[in-house]
């Protein structure tokens, strides 16, 4: 029953990061292209461009956090401001591994205080 609600949770996370995508850009489709950066074998960051006829423009990009165990504990994403030229904070997602859980936090960018606030309802405990 708890991976049940593991992967509903999971997936309403998902959801909501695919939606905050496509809200943000309108439609990509297929237009995505991803570059990820790896240090030791491990990718700590990617971004993501958008093909927009023959030219790459930024679109996302996701900062990646690790423990000593190598499992990954923060997943940052940042959006392109166009306008500004520069990336700003969107959301963050932060695990939490126990002796027999993971839990994952999902966090979204308040720009007037200028972190992160948890959105309680997204938070998810699971089983290993």
């Amino acid at each position: 029953m708890k991976k049940i609600n593991f992967l509903k949770g999971m997936l309403v996370v998902a959801m909501m990061f695919i939606a905050n995508l496509t809200v943000s850009a309108g439609n990509p489709g297929d237009n995505l292209i991803y570059n990820a950066e790896e240090v030791n074998g491990v990718v700590v960051s990617e971004t993501v461009f958008k093909m927009d006829g023959t030219t790459l423009t930024n679109y996302m990009k996701h900062n990646y956090k690790y423990d000593a165990n190598q499992q990954r504990t923060e997943d940052e994403a940042l959006k392109w401001n166009g306008s500004k030229n520069r990336w700003e904070n969107n959301l963050c997602i932060r695990y939490t591994y126990g002796n027999k859980s993971v839990t994952t936090e999902y966090y979204k960018w308040n720009a007037k205080k200028k972190e992160y606030i948890l959105v309680p309802e997204m938070t998810v405990t699971m089983d290993k």
